[in-house]
């Protein structure tokens, strides 16, 4: 009896050690941001009125910024793959800053990098999702403008 409560007792401290080893899980993503606008997901909540262009991404001509802002959306990570959590944070964040942009007369959002933890990563074709054991997450940043058509 007594050599099994030892036994417990190490399996018990040896779990206590690995358990915040797994929930500190942070797995980088770079998601297309065409693949997330081809979402049927994405065609059903975006409704075109509003475009999105990657910081170093072709653009069209700026005629005024409309000022700026982030967001910062999550997803529960269970039951997803890392790919589709992220591809769902990133439409969230888009819907997010759609909606914002008609508040502010924007017909598109400019110069959008991410922003996890204020970490900007410029891509002129990803957008960086980050990917934990239970919370999947990716933040962005851009610019609400008029541009012309």
């Amino acid at each position: 009896m007594r050599q099994t409560l030892k036994s417990l007792a190490a399996v018990l401290a040896l779990s206590a050690l690995l358990a915040p080893a797994a929930q500190a899980r942070d797995t980088v993503l770079h998601i297309k941001l065409s693949d997330v606008l081809e979402m049927p997901d994405a065609k059903g909540k975006l409704d075109g009125d509003v475009k999105f262009y990657l910081a170093g991404a072709k653009t069209p001509k700026v005629l005024k910024e409309l000022g700026s802002d982030t967001t910062n959306q999550k997803t529960n990570g269970v039951g997803k793959s890392d790919e589709f959590g992220c591809k769902w944070a990133i439409l969230s964040g888009l819907i997010a800053l759609e909606k914002k942009a008609k508040q502010n007369g924007a017909n598109a959002v400019v110069d959008i990098v991410s922003y996890y933890k204020k970490n900007e990563v410029k891509d002129a074709e990803t957008i960086e999702c980050h990917a934990g054991s239970i919370v999947i997450g990716a933040a962005l940043k851009g610019t609400y403008a008029k541009v012309a058509p």
